[in-house]
């Protein structure tokens, strides 16, 4: 990947002059916004922390190094809070061969017996070097928890958050069916996960008449191991799927200390509006937070392979009434090149942009960048309100497109990736590599 700054790497303080800041993300005095939300601002890079904003164009320091950025958008690290590192990059071995949920269910139940530590561990690597160089500085991924596999991949997990520890900060969920917590098998396994690798709790959930004691069950575990909640949720266009409801119900009756993240809730878009409306009531005064997977979904979901159809709708949940009900929103990547998801590259720009057509993020811009930055961030348990901010560490990603629609119109493979000061000149890992890996494996 080019970058558009070329910063030594000796340079301990430095300027980034005549940039734009999005206002949503930033904390300094007298930025002045255009329509984009966008305001011209110069930073003042020392020691690896972001020393000074100041407003306008101007450079801050003529003495100190000085990088004109004419006019270029500077946004905080990305967080990627939904990933599946593990099923990652299989499609090569295992397509999905109609497109649909169902496929790719089996498709990768049936790829698992390739799930070996080496596998893992080349597959998980190179989708983190691909977060790192796009920009990407915390990740959460879910890893498939059932035996024998639970017993694999979470010391993969284990090793790489420890060899990527100040790169890529990295959290782990467990991932199976809802019900599942009720086998003592295997819901002994799910706690040595969260308490040997300090896991998340998590599963599947939809409608079940399992479902309510197997939650109470899950958030006792959380409760006693002081453990977060990450579930996915209702990811189907059937709208007798209803298991977000039971969640926000069990986390008001609780009163859950935690922070408990639902994702796709899917099927909540195509509720009656009555129910729809009742339901993100109780997930507001939950506390629950909602992250929607625009790629996926839009590639998996309203798919009819039988009747041939056109789909009629994009997959996604109801983000704006549950941002305007006061629901922490937010977007992740989600699969990547799986029978989940034929594409994707855990690029937060990419997700970022798509996200912006399907759910209509714009017109006015307002402040969904924070779907992507500070709100994830604040689920994993890092970052401020404001990520660029004074004293900040300087986690940017800067780019050449002065206003949305030029940041939109191209996919930014020259932007320049700063971590704690630093331009990362990280490069793309090239698919090539994973190529003798997933064919001796057929």
């Amino acid at each position: 990947m080019g970058t558009t700054l070329r910063i030594p790497s000796s340079l301990a303080r430095y300027q980034l002059a005549n940039a734009r800041l999005p206002l949503s993300v930033s904390a300094a005095p007298e930025l002045i916004p255009d329509e984009d939300g966008l305001a011209p601002a110069s930073l003042l890079i020392e020691q690896g922390r972001i020393a000074t904003i100041k407003a306008g164009p101007a450079p801050i320091d003529v003495a100190t190094p000085l990088f004109d950025l004419d006019g270029g958008i500077v946004l905080p690290a990305f967080t990627d809070v939904h990933t599946h590192l593990d099923k990652g990059h299989i499609w090569p071995r295992m397509r999905n061969p109609d497109g649909s949920f169902a496929a790719a269910l089996l498709a990768c139940r049936s790829d698992r017996e390739n799930w070996g530590a080496a596998d893992l561990r080349a597959r998980m690597r190179f989708g983190l070097e691909c977060a790192y160089a796009h920009g990407t500085s915390a990740l959460r991924t879910h890893i498939d928890s059932m035996s024998p596999q639970t017993t694999i991949s979470w010391p993969i997990f284990a090793e790489l958050r420890e060899a990527w520890r100040g790169r890529i900060e990295l959290q782990g969920s467990p991932l199976f069916a809802v019900e599942l917590a009720l086998d003592d098998a295997h819901f002994d396994e799910i706690r040595y996960a969260v308490r040997e690798y300090r896991a998340m709790v998590g599963a599947v959930t939809y409608t079940s008449a399992h479902l309510v004691p197997a939650l109470e069950r899950l958030f006792r575990l959380a409760e006693e191991t002081g453990s977060d909640l990450d579930f996915h949720v209702d990811e189907t266009n059937d709208p007798s799927v209803r298991s977000l409801e039971a969640i926000a119900e069990m986390a008001i009756a609780r009163r859950f200390p935690g922070k408990i993240l639902c994702a796709h809730c899917c099927s909540l878009a195509l509720q009656p509006q009555d129910y729809a409306k009742r339901v993100i009531e109780k997930v507001a005064r939950a506390g629950i937070a909602v992250v929607s997977l625009p790629m996926c979904n839009l590639y998996l979901q309203d798919r009819d392979v039988r009747a041939e159809r056109t789909p009629r709708w994009r997959g996604v949940t109801a983000v704006h009434e549950l941002k305007r009900a006061g629901v922490p929103v937010m977007i992740a990547s989600d699969n990547t090149r799986d029978p989940f998801y034929a594409y994707g590259d855990l690029d937060m720009l990419e997700v970022f942009r798509e996200a912006t057509r399907i759910l209509h993020f714009d017109h006015p811009a307002a402040d969904w960048l924070r779907t992507i930055t500070a709100t994830p961030a604040a689920i994993m348990g890092k970052g401020g309100d404001a990520p660029l901010r004074q004293d900040a560490s300087a986690e940017l990603v800067a780019f050449k497109a002065r206003s949305f629609t030029e940041l939109f119109a191209r996919p930014q493979s020259d932007r320049t990736v700063i971590r704690a000061g630093k331009a990362i000149g990280a490069e793309l890992p090239d698919h090539r590599e994973l190529d003798a890996l997933l064919l001796s494996a057929e």
